[in-house]
């Protein structure tokens, strides 16, 4: 069973990225950012994470 308390909602990750909750919504509906929807979307912090590294320069 999947603990949704452990995901983050749109809201959280706009404010740590420091960014539009609609860029955020835009990013999940092109498949650039992967999410769960249950009653609204969440976003597992791994899947956060791995959105930030492949955008990351090295």
């Amino acid at each position: 069973m999947i603990d949704l308390r452990k995901y983050l909602t749109v809201e959280e990750v706009a404010k740590r990225l420091d960014v539009t909750e609609d860029w955020i919504r835009d990013l999940i509906q092109t498949k650039k950012l992967r999410a769960i929807k249950v009653k609204k979307w969440r976003i597992n912090p791994k899947d956060l994470e791995e959105f930030i590294k492949k955008r990351t320069n090295k």
